[in-house]
């Protein structure tokens, strides 16, 4: 072999490996600022209020979030949120190799905390979607489910080569672990990805919020990662130059990808979540739960009527409040307080094709499909991408 031959090669293979560095540590970077996001909003969204006993936001997002008397639940829900922020924090600083290098104690004692959040996690979900309820269907919660089941295994696997010393089959077992982990956020980018590539819902019923793509997207939120992953560790070992580059290649291309969907997910949900819990204001639907608690559905309309004349600044009415509401009515199968909490929403908000295609959703679930065939038809003429609308116009054979 000549010089001049030898030395193109280490040439090559020197761009391969800078080049696949590059692309891990964007990789990274993206993942590390959706989490860091992700973390902030959940903390905000979740915990100021609860500190100030404030539980009504539980619910917005999370099935049964806040159930009035069951300790054991809203205890789970509470320590599956905790655990949330903690263990996204504790992860960024359990693979900075830097911190790992210079403070092995606090790596160590950080590892503990991770493994501990892990379990604790994995329980606390595991309780809330087959003791308490969640949405979703049987196929999405077995691979929530295998997920869980994933994560103790990944944390005991990394802890068990930990203490033998073997750092080297730990650290495989703890990027494993982590991108299970991470799952959270890859189903929540995918999802948005989705909308952006399809203008909307796709192979699934926002309704029901079930269907293949939801199955799908179930699995492999972790299973995806966990492969390329494996493909990563038999790149570094094996693969020649051109095989690093492809790697690199694609994952540059799963780094745009994700970091479109958490972009979305951002502008989406993230951002008007800490707004928010920012907000001064109080919760509308709150108040107006508490008073069809207390004394129905029409004594909480007048209430509305007159909170908004008599103190505007005071309540936040903001559409979002009236339209989780209606969706926590609907979802206790009280579906004529939740049609009448949507109606109020369309009288606020005429223009805004969401709250139609709520009503109709309501009106579908009471049996009404005429009103529910209007409704959709309406939210269509508002807002002509509403894919979600459509499907669901085709589904009630309506024009």
């Amino acid at each position: 072999m000549s010089t001049a031959v030898l030395a193109n090669r280490l040439d090559l293979n020197s761009v391969a490996d800078t080049t696949l560095k590059v692309a891990t540590r964007c990789w990274f970077l993206v993942v590390l600022i959706g989490q860091s996001i992700f973390a902030f909003s959940v903390a905000s969204f979740f915990g100021l209020p609860a500190l100030r006993g404030d539980f009504h936001g539980w619910s917005k997002h999370i099935t049964h979030g806040h159930i009035p008397g069951d300790t054991m639940g809203n205890f789970a829900v509470a320590m599956h949120l905790f655990s949330a922020v903690v263990i996204i924090l504790a992860g960024v600083f359990q693979l900075v190799p830097q911190i790992r290098n210079r403070f092995p104690a606090f790596h160590r004692w950080n590892g503990c905390l991770y493994v501990v959040t892990a379990f604790t996690i994995s329980l606390a979900g595991l309780y809330m979607m087959w003791i308490r309820g969640s949405v979703g269907d049987l196929s999405q919660h077995l691979g929530t489910s295998l997920m869980a089941v994933l994560i103790m295994l990944c944390a005991a696997m990394a802890l068990r080569y930990a203490l033998a010393r073997d750092f080297k089959t730990h650290r495989r077992w703890a990027l494993r672990l982590y991108l299970v982990v991470s799952a959270s956020l890859f189903i929540r980018a995918g999802l948005f990805l989705s909308f952006i590539l399809n203008h909307g819902p796709f192979g699934f019923d926002p309704a029901t919020f079930t269907g293949p793509f939801l199955t799908f997207i179930s699995f492999a939120q972790y299973l995806v990662p966990l492969a390329v992953l494996e493909i990563y560790f038999r790149t570094q070992e094996r693969a020649r130059a051109t095989g690093r580059l492809a790697m690199a290649a694609g994952l540059l291309v799963l780094t745009v990808a994700m970091g479109a969907g958490i972009f979305a997910v951002t502008l989406a949900v993230w951002v008007p979540q800490v707004k928010a819990a920012y907000d001064p204001r109080k919760s509308i639907a709150e108040t107006l739960s508490a008073t069809i608690a207390s004394s129905g559905i029409d004594q909480a309309a007048k209430q509305y009527h007159d909170l908004k004349t008599a103190e505007p600044a005071t309540y936040n009415f903001d559409e979002g409040e009236l339209n989780s509401l209606g969706y926590q009515l609907i979802g206790s199968k009280k579906f004529r307080e939740g049609i009448r909490i949507f109606q109020l929403n369309v009288e606020a908000y005429p223009q805004s094709g969401n709250v139609y295609d709520s009503l109709a959703e309501a009106y579908m679930g009471d049996g009404n499909k005429p009103q529910a065939i209007a409704n959709y038809q309406k939210s269509l003429q508002l807002k002509p991408k509403n894919r979600g609308a459509a499907e669901m116009l085709r589904k009630l054979n309506a024009p």
